[in-house]
């Protein structure tokens, strides 16, 4: 079960990996293109979809102090690596 904002580690992967969910405490990443057919392959995509998007709603509908917007995480400044190949 995906427990929305829960955590830095869980991923959901739809058919595969044509659609991705990744979970973290403070944004949800959706990556891919997902296609649903009208089968039951479709169905088992579609729930599992709507079990995040329940979850990713029902989480921020919950939380009283939830803020106009989070603060941007500051753009992580590259190091010098040496060269591994001298």
């Amino acid at each position: 079960m995906f427990n929305a904002f829960s955590n830095d580690d869980d991923v959901i992967s739809l058919q595969g990996d044509a659609l991705s969910v990744s979970n973290g405490t403070t944004r949800i990443t959706v990556s891919g293109t997902l296609t649903l057919t009208k089968d039951r392959r479709g169905l088992a995509a579609a729930l599992a979809l709507k079990q995040a998007f329940d979850s990713i709603v029902d989480t921020l509908q919950s939380q009283t102090d939830l803020p106009e917007r989070i603060k941007d995480e500051p753009d992580s400044k590259p190091g010098i690596v040496g060269n591994p190949f001298n």
